[in-house]
């Protein structure tokens, strides 16, 4: 079964936008501090903190082995879905006919011969 995943390039430039998020928030607090606004300078620790949560969740999600994601699309033999594990994988209950067939036998849609997988699921036709 194939799983959208999400791409590591973006988990990576998620983390730099988390680290750029930090340093916009110790701007805020300098300037505000140094601008005599006092009550101001809890938003750019705010700032602060969830830039580095965002950052570090993004920078783990880029290098690690099973990530979550959203973008990529791969084979469960490839990389295992994270979310399978968390919520129950649902099996596929459905029974694959041995030949050849002019529908699929997932979905009903009309396959093509030459064709390799369904262009209405997706899944690999027999």
């Amino acid at each position: 079964m194939k799983s959208i995943k999400p791409g590591r390039g973006p988990s990576f430039m998620g983390g730099v936008m988390g680290i750029a998020g930090a340093l916009f928030g110790v701007f805020w607090t300098v300037m505000a501090i140094a601008g005599g606004a006092w009550f101001m300078a809890p938003f750019g620790l705010i700032f602060i903190g969830v830039a580095v949560v965002q950052a570090i969740y993004n920078f783990k999600n880029a290098t690690g082995k099973n990530r979550y994601s959203e973008y990529d699309i791969t084979d469960e033999t490839e990389e295992l879905d994270p979310w399978d594990e968390r919520f129950g994988k649902k099996e596929n209950n459905y029974s694959q006919p041995s030949g050849t067939s002019n529908f699929c036998p997932y979905c009903g849609a009309k396959a093509e011969t030459d064709y390799e997988f369904c262009s209405k699921c997706g899944k690999k036709l027999p």
